[in-house]
């Protein structure tokens, strides 16, 4: 199921203290970089940032009735993940933040087509991500996202 009665705030409420700070913090950065446009919401069971139907009508291609999704947070069992769609849609924002990553933290790039995994919560590269989630506009992620996935 896609969309979920749960709210952001009770989403992050429920879980253990150590990941409700780290996810709580996650958030707030992500609200306070977050082009125009995006609207915070539960999708599949995670705190999303989508575009709203009310500006891209046509909604995901998998599933139109739900808004285009760009960010997405989750508290998954062995790691915190971010799933950033413009980094799987842009080869040039990916090899920047991939340039970045060692500049910010010590460890290795976990790391998944769209989604970036934090085993080490202590290590989260809060800055990084700040500077991640403002380098895309909902306007350049519509346009991408026509461009890669959309037939």
């Amino acid at each position: 199921m896609a969309t979920s009665k749960i709210t952001v705030t009770s989403y992050i409420d429920n879980l253990d203290d150590d990941r409700k700070a780290a996810v709580k913090k996650l958030r707030q950065v992500i609200k306070k970089n977050l082009p125009k446009g995006f609207k915070e919401v539960m999708n599949y069971n995670m705190p999303s940032y989508v575009v709203p139907h009310s500006e891209y009508p046509d909604g995901y291609h998998c599933a139109p009735e739900l808004p285009l999704p760009f960010l997405s947070m989750a508290s998954q069992k062995n790691f915190i993940a971010l799933y950033h769609m413009g980094i799987y849609a842009d080869p040039k924002l990916l090899a920047w933040f991939q340039k970045q990553w060692p500049k910010h933290v010590k460890t290795k790039l976990d790391m998944g087509k769209s989604c970036i995994r934090f085993k080490k919560i202590d290590a989260i590269p809060y800055d990084l991500i700040g500077e991640l989630v403002a380098k895309m506009s909902m306007e350049a992620w519509v346009k991408a996202y026509d461009k890669n996935f959309k037939s």
